[in-house]
């Protein structure tokens, strides 16, 4: 199966040039503001993509995921998509799970204080995972910041070593895009635009 991720495109979707493949990962915020007109322009184009699966989580833009209740997010999500928060699912024998969770940072969506109050979203992560897909990067993975910061969850670092899922795509960090191999694991920042929300990065694309 070939695999597109990609991440942070914050209303620059339209401008992708995507390669083929059999399944795409968008791993949140693909909003700026996170309004509903941004949210459902993002839809619209998503369902539209010559994919099999479909597949994406909200960030910490995407004030419209945490704001509406289910049913109306139930009703704006297209069939031939698949909408992840702290939930999972099973596609060709693959598990994967989404959360939109990350560490508290200014006054953004999904905001959580570190400790329990977030140890309680990876907790639900199940122990077969085989992909897993969160907005924010685990700590010191891929989560450097260009003033020299790993701004990553530690709390997700302990979870996922636990698990050991085969991948594990974030963003969040624009400029830790990138992939790495620890213990086994992939990890991939697949975060589209830079630092400056300049479109610099291409969509990753794996073989599973």
């Amino acid at each position: 199966m070939k695999i597109i991720l990609i991440s942070d495109t914050h209303n620059r979707h339209h401008d992708l040039e995507l390669p083929d493949g059999d399944m795409i990962i968008h791993a949140g915020d693909v909003s700026s503001t996170g309004k509903e007109p941004e949210i459902l322009d993002f839809l619209n184009w998503f369902k539209s993509l010559d994919y099999k699966y479909k597949i994406f989580i909200a960030g910490n833009h995407d004030f419209y995921f945490e704001r509406a209740n289910s049913e109306q997010i139930s009703l704006i999500i297209p069939e031939n998509l698949t909408y992840l928060n702290d939930s999972g699912v099973t596609i060709e024998g693959l598990k994967i799970w989404g959360s939109p969770v990350q560490p508290e940072f200014n006054n953004w969506a999904f905001n959580r204080e570190i400790g329990d109050d977030i140890r309680q979203h990876w907790d639900l992560i199940p122990v077969d995972t085989d992909i897993l897909i969160t907005h924010g990067p685990p700590f010191r993975i891929l989560d450097k910041t260009v003033r020299g910061h790993y701004v990553g969850c530690e709390d997700l670092l302990e979870k996922v070593m636990q698990i050991k899922p085969k991948l594990h795509i974030f963003g969040h960090v624009h400029e830790g895009y990138g992939t790495k191999e620890v213990n086994g694991i992939q990890f991939i920042n697949a975060s589209i635009l830079n630092e400056r929300y300049r479109y610099t990065n291409d969509p990753v694309e794996i073989e599973y």
